[in-house]
């Protein structure tokens, strides 16, 4: 995929790292949805995640016809659920529906968001690997499509609820394919030394088939399921995964002469965070993969052909959102080689987006309220948490004159930013702020120091 040309030297918004409808009006000030993020700042307050609508609907869209059109020859087409885990919330919810894509949910508290949002049961997929009797309970009363198995514990459970409610359980088992995704290790998911799944190569896997078989009253195997992890750039290892998938999905059906019609490939997209980052788009994904799952059921011959799907989360929530925080300090610190380092305190930090302390992640950030002739300086942007590992882009920059009061954008943050943001220091969390065609709605609204308090037992 070729690189984009470099921004105009007077606009900074490399298009792979924002959402469609962003850019600069002639003052300088950034506009998304056509609403200008001092209008935004005023009315809402900050920080606050600022969604694109139109963005994120077009992301989902984007995949939904991509993997229809590429596997339509292949097995009839494939099915796209979007990751809930990624973000989600009702109004979400809902536009996942609309635009046609299943929805992937991973505990009780997101199930219940899509059935406050009327999600259908049918379209959903419930993972995790320790769900609660509860969970599965809740799961199967509500019919949900697929429950990906996690543990032969899991199985015994799910089959002994489904027995209670007088249901069949309709189930995919997830193998762990040995595939070693190029990613931090704590969002690598396909490695042997892990907690997710049944290894294909130690023959867990196999027993995890036996076990849902022996079952069988309760529970229909659908087929297996893959996740090899996230942030992932190129299509390599989901094509060795999707193999040793497929030879494992044609072992069972000769071995227990039992047709299995799905096999799922997880998700774990990558998108651009940096410049740097060079993503493959929804259409090379999907004719990718659609190749190289057509070659390797090719290779086997006259067999039934399961219908794919894909789980993307990141890839459609993370762009279309960025995050906007105001300047509170700016503090210049000289080095030991007797460099000078601009810290700039916003007031957000890892309480919005915990990313950069957990795994390193990176970051690009912007001056949003303003145009600035000044030079830029080597500066990184911070949080107002009590903890030196609170940074939110760790190296970048940004205009000299940069001062208390300005605007910060940090790019690409509608996913796992929400959905891991905490109230550390008893810090209220930020609302999410959608924005279409010149309207912004609050779709979660800010927490206040009343919800915080309201937990409390008070004794006294």
């Amino acid at each position: 995929m070729s690189a984009p040309p470099p921004p105009d030297a007077t606009d900074d918004l490399h298009p792979r790292l924002w959402a469609e409808t962003v850019r600069r009006d002639d003052r300088g000030r950034l506009i998304v949805g056509g609403v200008d993020v001092l209008a935004l700042a005023e009315e809402f307050g900050t920080p606050a995640y600022v969604l694109d609508e139109q963005d994120f609907r077009s992301r989902a869209a984007a995949f939904r016809t991509a993997f229809s059109t590429a596997f339509a020859q292949v097995s009839g087409g494939a099915d796209v659920y979007y990751a809930g885990k990624a973000f989600l919330c009702s109004t979400v919810a809902r536009w996942v529906e609309e635009e046609g894509l299943g929805l992937d949910v991973c505990t009780g508290g997101e199930l219940a968001v899509a059935q406050r949002a009327g999600f259908p049961g049918a379209r959903l997929t419930l993972h995790g690997n320790n769900k609660s009797v509860t969970e599965l309970r809740q799961a199967l009363q509500y019919d949900v499509g697929r429950v990906v198995v996690d543990s032969l514990t899991e199985i015994d459970r799910l089959a002994q609820v489904a027995s209670e409610l007088g249901v069949r359980a309709r189930v995919l088992v997830r193998v762990t394919v040995g595939v070693e995704a190029h990613t931090h290790e704590f969002i690598a998911t396909a490695h042997e030394d892990q907690k997710f799944g049944f290894s294909l190569a130690g023959g867990a896997a196999q027993e995890a088939v036996e076990r849902v078989l022996h079952h069988r009253d309760n529970l229909e195997l659908l087929g297996l399921h893959s996740h090899i992890g996230s942030q992932i750039m190129d299509t390599a290892g989901f094509e060795v995964a999707a193999s040793r998938l497929i030879g494992f999905h044609d072992r069972i059906s000769r071995q227990h002469g039992i047709l299995l019609p799905e096999l799922d490939l997880g998700g774990g997209f990558g998108i651009a965070y940096t410049p740097e980052d060079d993503p493959l788009s929804p259409a090379e994904l999907a004719e990718s993969l659609a190749a190289a799952v057509d070659r390797e059921l090719t290779a086997l011959g006259d067999v039934l052909r399961p219908r794919i799907s894909v789980e993307p989360g990141r890839a459609i929530a993370g762009p279309s959102t960025f995050t906007l925080y105001e300047v509170g300090t700016v503090k210049r610190v000289t080095l030991e080689d007797g460099s000078t380092r601009t810290y700039v305190a916003v007031d957000g930090g890892m309480s919005d987006n915990i990313r950069p302390a957990l795994y390193g992640a990176d970051y690009t950030c912007v001056l949003a309220s303003r145009c600035s002739d000044a030079p830029t300086t080597r500066a990184r942007v911070v949080g107002r948490h009590c903890e030196s590992g609170d940074i939110l882009v760790r190296d970048t920059e940004l205009p000299a004159d940069l001062a208390p009061g300005d605007l910060l954008a940090v790019a690409a943050t509608g996913a796992y930013c929400r959905s891991l943001s905490n109230q550390y220091n008893h810090t209220p969390r930020p609302p999410v702020i959608s924005v279409l065609d010149g309207r912004a709605r609050v779709i979660v609204r800010r927490e206040t120091v009343e919800d915080l308090l309201a937990l409390d037992v008070d004794e006294s």
